[in-house]
């Protein structure tokens, strides 16, 4: 009884509140940390678990491969352009221009670290926003809703 006399007891929160804010950028950093990973090692692949049952219908851990696709294309001079994406779309920076020249292949993973640095100090949180199509939260976002 002693041990517990020790400590200092609070009501605890229902629910702890989730920033989405921070979980986007969070998801971008890791994002970006994978596309360095890649820059330096073309062969890169993030190793992803699932569950899959078995013939005796218990769920068994089953791990696999997952390719990296890289965010990055050479254009026609030889130079590189990256294109930031937030699952299947493509995030805008400034309004109507997606790409970012990185010029040659040794500059890639210093625009990398860049753009990790900048999304840590929130400046790419509008290009986020809009990119992740947050509507109301009440359904699809971009699908029109009934009256």
């Amino acid at each position: 009884m002693s041990h517990l006399k020790s400590l200092t007891l609070t009501v605890a929160p229902h629910q702890i509140e989730r920033n989405p804010k921070l979980l986007r950028r969070q998801r971008l950093i890791e994002r970006l940390e994978e596309q360095q990973k890649l820059a330096a090692d073309p062969t890169f692949t993030v190793l992803v678990r699932r569950w899959i049952k078995d013939l005796d219908g218990v769920k068994q851990p089953f791990d696999r491969q997952k390719r990296v696709k890289p965010w990055w294309k050479a254009d026609g001079n030889g130079s590189l352009v990256l294109v930031l994406k937030n699952g299947l779309k493509t995030m805008e920076i400034e309004k109507g221009k997606p790409g970012i020249v990185v010029g040659p292949v040794a500059r890639l993973e210093t625009v990398l670290a860049t753009l990790k640095a900048a999304t840590k100090a929130g400046e790419l949180d509008a290009a986020l926003e809009a990119a992740s199509g947050s509507g109301d939260g009440r359904g699809v976002p971009g699908r029109a809703k009934a009256a």
